[in-house]
């Protein structure tokens, strides 16, 4: 009997141990999902469109891959997908090569994504025209002289660079 007993505790143990891990890698994965709907909308932003920014973050992730690759990983359309990294490559936020030796004799284009750092540094850049713009709208409409044509500076440094280094 008291065989029985330690037999019924251990797989009760065992059950609850199964249900603690699914809860577990269930909320886990629904955190990632999160984080990357969260990187997705801010890339979306940075990049104009929801399926650039998909293709993006599947890049990051996978470097080198074909169009049909990407299109496959993330659930765009082939044709949706060749569009955007045409437009993406034409802008310089993807590479593109030959991929060597696929064996069918054809040789697809392969994708890279710049650098996440070097994304913001365009980002930035596109920015702070902007802010000059609207800060020197004025002086362009001729209803008055400003003095400094740039006011408007933005610096992004990297992690290594130290405070109060000037970032390029």
């Amino acid at each position: 009997m008291s065989t029985d007993k330690t037999s019924d505790d251990a797989d009760e143990s065992e059950e609850l141990d199964d249900s603690v891990r699914e809860k577990l890698e269930h909320e886990a994965e629904r955190a990632a999902e999160q984080f990357d709907e969260g990187i997705v909308e801010l890339l979306a932003w940075i990049l104009d469109t929801e399926t650039r920014a998909r293709i993006y973050v599947y890049l990051r992730q996978n470097p080198n891959s074909t169009s049909d690759e990407i299109a496959e990983g993330t659930g765009l359309y082939p044709s949706t997908v060749r569009e955007a990294l045409a437009a993406l490559h034409e802008e310089g936020k993807v590479q593109r090569g030959k991929r060597t030796a696929s064996g069918a004799g054809n040789n697809p284009y392969e994708y890279t994504a710049m650098a996440p750092s070097e994304l913001v540094g365009e980002c930035v850049d596109e920015i702070q025209e902007e802010l000059n713009t609207v800060f020197n709208l004025d002086s362009h409409l001729g209803v008055c002289s400003i003095d400094e044509e740039e006011p408007v500076r933005i610096t992004v440094r990297d992690a290594d660079d130290e405070p109060g280094d000037p970032g390029e």
